[in-house]
């Protein structure tokens, strides 16, 4: 069970996102920086109680129209070696000190328990309050059980989000910038083997939702 710390980070996290988000082949901002507002995401634990792992929906508020990303992170508290292209920067928490925060895509621990949650095994966690299951995110999996024995993840970024191809052929579609969609709760597309969805906060109190991840034949 992750332990949620309501204390300070320097710099924050959308701090952090703001250098980093303009650096993304999907990113969709001119070249004005972001202003990034965190409008949702849920959380995920690691059984082994060492890695932070959270899916992110920041919306930039710089442009004319509203653009929510997801951002999926991991939170370590020591470097992780060889993982240099995926870190997205430090941070110091008020609690626990300097923590690294990356590209949570890259990170075998968040993928691993990310493909759990679309198996059912693994419950989506309130992004902000300790030991409460998110009960918005919605999945679904019709396709055979992942082995992940050995499994190293080997994301691909463009202009569409990020292409990351998991066990058993199957290619998993995390979608960056996020389309709204009028079914409640979302449904992942025709011909799709599983998906991930969930809702944000968007303008003026509505609540629009997305799919997240889409789990596609390779």
């Amino acid at each position: 069970m992750a332990l949620i710390h309501h204390t300070t980070l320097r710099p924050t996290k959308l701090e952090l996102l703001t250098v980093w988000l303009p650096t993304r082949p999907w990113y969709r901002g001119g070249p004005d920086v972001p202003a990034l507002e965190k409008s949702g995401g849920f959380r995920l634990d690691d059984p082994e109680g060492e890695v932070g792992i959270e899916f992110m929906v920041a919306t930039d508020m710089s442009g004319p129209e509203r653009t929510a990303y997801l951002v999926p992170l991991t939170y370590r508290a020591a470097p992780w070696d060889g993982a240099e292209h995926a870190l997205i920067g430090t941070m110091e928490h008020g609690v626990l000190g300097k923590r690294w925060a990356y590209d949570g895509c890259h990170d075998p621990v968040l993928v691993t328990e990310l493909l759990s949650l679309i198996e059912g095994n693994a419950p989506a966690m309130a992004q902000s309050i300790t030991d409460t299951r998110d009960h918005e995110v919605t999945r679904s999996h019709s396709g055979a059980p992942f082995d992940l024995d050995g499994f190293t993840p080997e994301p691909t970024d463009d202009r569409d989000g990020t292409r990351l191809p998991v066990p058993g052929g199957t290619i998993l579609h995390v979608h960056r910038a996020l389309a709204s969609v009028d079914e409640h709760p979302p449904l992942p597309r025709q011909g799709a083997l599983g998906h991930v969805a969930t809702g944000w906060q968007g303008p003026n109190g509505t609540r629009p939702r997305a799919v997240l991840m889409t789990l596609l034949d390779a």
